[in-house]
């Protein structure tokens, strides 16, 4: 099994500037990157128009290490302190589910474990201390 822990921080509308900051600072690569009105429409979360063009999820790489970003989703304020979050990513669904039940217990439910367009199986989750973790499930690959 294969199991990463990345860094994962949300930004104030302000990731943009972020990614460029930290390609300069860290001498980080951009790998991947898309914004709220690249993703596919949810009619239950309505993007507001001014918040197409903030970025929805970002991938550098720095050194070895993954570095993940984005923009907190319209409406959703970031704490200072708590911006910072750990991406669990793995290629198993069912150790996904387990891993998220287990940080559930004693904490609280961001995003229910779920499919969505970039993950067999994604939540958040903040656990009993107050860490908050992203559970990605890698989508399988077509050898």
């Amino acid at each position: 099994m294969t199991l990463r822990l990345d860094p994962y921080l949300v930004m104030e509308g302000n990731a943009k500037e972020a990614i460029q900051f930290y390609e300069k600072a860290l001498g980080a690569q951009l790998v991947f990157t898309q914004t709220f009105g690249e993703m596919p429409a949810n009619p239950d979360f309505p993007l507001p128009v001014e918040s197409k063009e903030l970025i929805g999820h970002a991938m550098l790489m720095v050194g070895e290490t993954r570095l993940m970003l984005s923009d907190a989703f319209p409406g959703q304020p970031v704490q200072k302190g708590a911006n910072v979050t750990i991406c669990i990513s793995i290629k198993d669904v069912e150790k996904s589910k387990q891993i998220y039940h287990a940080l559930e217990d004693g904490g609280r439910v961001i995003m229910p474990l779920t499919e969505t367009h970039f993950s067999p199986a994604y939540g958040q989750v903040v656990d009993k201390f107050g860490v908050t973790f992203h559970i990605f499930t890698d989508q399988p690959t077509n050898n």
